[in-house]
């Protein structure tokens, strides 16, 4: 007598909807405190986002900006745009520790909301299975998950969206962490150097041009992009020999 496949149970209302509640959630209570805050102090929203750029200028302000990043998939914000914030306030050095802790951290929050959360969201049988890039690398992930994500990050695939694969097809956390780490770097190194190259205050004071841009850290930013990309292809070629 054969055997059948049991079929996996429909998940509920709120294993459907869990990430967009949170993420409704977060925006929010954060266009509900910036409004408050620009109603009380009687400031435009620029000068709000000036007050902002102050406060993660304190000494307490890298923890307020690694807390902003671990919890930015959750509201679906761009990974790009605080990283190039980082380097804009603290420079290529810190800007770069900054980012790489807040960016694992935040990597390791989603991998962990999509294992908990994302039991029967991808069927098994990898490309067949499923579509687009989840259907080109998901069954790549499940065999090795090492150089699948490290390849994944030096091609600039959405970050989050690599995140939260590896999480619903629940590889290792290990090979996903540390490939994370390292395939992260051009790419974090890319915007914090774009972002250092900015004069925020310029920016702020209406005082920005193309000449006030710093070059070498425009081109040293452009020439690791680059080289992410030449990896990743030299990567995927010693996979496929």
């Amino acid at each position: 007598m054969s055997k059948t496949l049991a079929a996996a149970p429909p998940q509920s209302w709120m294993g459907r909807h869990w990430q967009k509640l949170v993420a409704a959630a977060i925006w929010l209570t954060l266009v509900g405190s910036f409004l408050g805050y620009s109603v009380v102090t009687g400031s435009t929203p620029t000068e709000t986002l000036r007050d902002l750029v102050d406060l993660l200028r304190t000494p307490f302000g890298p923890l307020l900006y690694i807390l902003i990043y671990t919890l930015r998939p959750l509201a679906f914000f761009s990974a790009v745009i605080v990283t190039l914030l980082g380097g804009a306030i603290w420079g290529p050095l810190w800007g770069t520790v900054f980012v790489v802790i807040g960016s694992n951290l935040s990597a390791s929050l989603a991998y962990g909301f999509g294992r908990v959360f994302g039991q029967g969201i991808l069927p098994e049988g990898g490309k067949d299975a499923t579509g687009g890039i989840v259907g080109r690398y998901a069954e790549r992930l499940r065999k090795n998950a090492f150089t699948t994500v490290l390849i994944m990050r030096l091609i600039f695939l959405p970050y989050d969206l690599v995140n939260y694969l590896s999480g619903f097809l629940r590889v290792p956390f290990r090979p996903f962490i540390l490939a994370s780490i390292l395939g992260s770097l051009p790419g974090t190194l890319t915007f914090v150097l774009a972002g250092a190259s900015l004069d925020i205050d310029d920016i702020f004071a209406g005082r920005f041009s193309i000449s006030a841009i710093n070059p070498w850290t425009l081109v040293l930013s452009v020439v690791l992009f680059v080289a992410g990309l030449v990896i990743a292809r030299l990567l995927r070629q010693k996979e496929q020999a």
